[in-house]
């Protein structure tokens, strides 16, 4: 049996942010951080970008050299999943069959990719891209690859696409979504369109997908509804995550409507001690005027620092405005601060064409989101106005 003072359930950049501000605000108590994955925490983006195109290496991706975890007590186990959660002995037992006892806890366990089980997706060269080790195994199946379709339009889909691009692979993008990113709009959706296709990249929208066939054991075309057959010698499949809620549902906690760990606006869960950050956190949130879960990498972070001064009693609500960037290779990138976009007014700034721009999202005169391109003040004032709750002159 092992005791320990804070239990963080998740090897993501909820739970290092979390261990990380424990011991900035001065916090000597001992710290284990359980992770399923064999890395100890890193931050994501890089592993469709950098990491993925050989730029950066496994250890810049890393949010702590392993030195840090030391210096700082933190024990941290790889390769150890939670198995069971009893929330009122407050006794978690892991992977490797020890038992935990712990004071507090927080539950960031993060999202599983969604998978789509249609004809042939068993074939080899079918792929998922959420991990450093899916990024290995991707890199190395494609290096000798021609065609390499992409399923899905949103940001997995976009970005392993360019940086497949520029790894000198010819790639098409298959979506049901009408453009690109849709989410932010079609005029902002059509323009990451047209910077992919003037890289080469095939946009093939309002597809439906059908099957993956192959002659052998190995994919070699992708299928859809409307008869478009594409060749591919590999696929990356980039449609989706949902919230890993198996362990806090099995432990008893309460679910919220959208299918995350239900948590007031202070991130704490309906388990008396235990809060949630990260992509399986639904929260109470003043600047949504609604439950909330927000799937960015950078609310993540805020969550998991949010989670570990609430620890040490602060009693603060989480009111942080989400943050998220997406680049496209070299040849363009976003910022994105926010609760929602699309949908509703929208108000543009700059220009589309010449590449420089920003629209904000407006909802019942207020501005809920903003999408910036090579324009940083927009998004500072537009992070302002989204805190504020301000009411604005659309018009103006």
């Amino acid at each position: 049996m092992t005791d320990v003072d804070v239990l963080l359930i998740g090897g993501g950049v909820a739970s290092a942010a979390c261990a990380t501000q424990l011991r900035d605000d001065g916090f000597t108590g001992s710290v284990l951080l359980a992770g399923r994955e064999p890395d100890p925490p890193y931050n994501r983006p890089p592993v469709s970008k950098g990491y993925l195109l050989g730029e950066e290496d496994r250890q810049a991706t890393l949010v702590h050299p392993d030195d840090w975890w030391r210096e700082a007590d933190i024990d941290v186990r790889t390769r150890t999943s939670v198995m069971k959660l009893d929330t009122k002995a407050r006794v978690a037992t892991l992977s490797t069959k020890d038992d935990v006892t712990f004071d507090m806890a927080l539950l960031a366990t993060g999202a599983n990719v969604r998978r789509l089980p249609v004809d042939g997706s068993d074939l080899e060269g079918i792929h998922y891209l959420r991990a450093l080790r899916n990024a290995d195994v991707l890199r190395d199946d494609v290096a000798d690859a021609e065609c390499v379709v992409l399923v899905g339009g949103s940001y997995i889909g976009c970005e392993v696409a360019a940086s497949l691009t520029k790894m000198g692979k010819r790639c098409a993008i298959v979506m049901q979504e009408d453009v690109t990113l849709q989410t932010f709009g079609p005029r902002v959706g059509a323009y990451f369109q047209g910077v992919l296709e003037e890289h080469g990249v095939e946009v093939h929208g309002g597809q439906q997908l059908a099957r993956f066939t192959g002659a052998g054991e190995r994919v070699e075309r992708v299928e859809c509804e409307s008869g478009l057959a594409l060749e591919a010698q590999a696929v990356v499949l980039g449609v989706g995550a949902v919230p890993d809620v198996m362990l806090a549902r099995s432990a008893g906690l309460e679910i919220g409507p959208a299918g995350g760990v239900s948590c007031d606006a202070g991130l704490r869960t309906s388990a008396p001690s235990i809060w949630a950050a990260g992509d399986m956190c639904e929260y109470d949130s003043a600047l949504h005027g609604r439950h909330a879960r927000v799937e960015h990498w950078d609310v993540a972070i805020e969550q998991g620092k949010h989670a570990a001064r609430a620890m040490l009693g602060a009693q603060d609500p989480y009111e942080v405005v989400p943050y998220f960037f997406s680049d496209l290779a070299d040849w363009t990138a976003m910022e994105f601060v926010g609760v929602a976009a699309g949908g509703g007014e929208e108000i543009l700034k700059g220009s589309l064409e010449a590449g420089s721009f920003s629209v904000s999202y407006l909802e019942q005169g207020r501005v809920v989101g903003c999408v910036v391109v090579d324009r940083p003040g927009d998004l500072d004032r537009a992070r302002e106005l989204i805190r504020e709750r301000t009411v604005v002159d659309g018009d103006a």
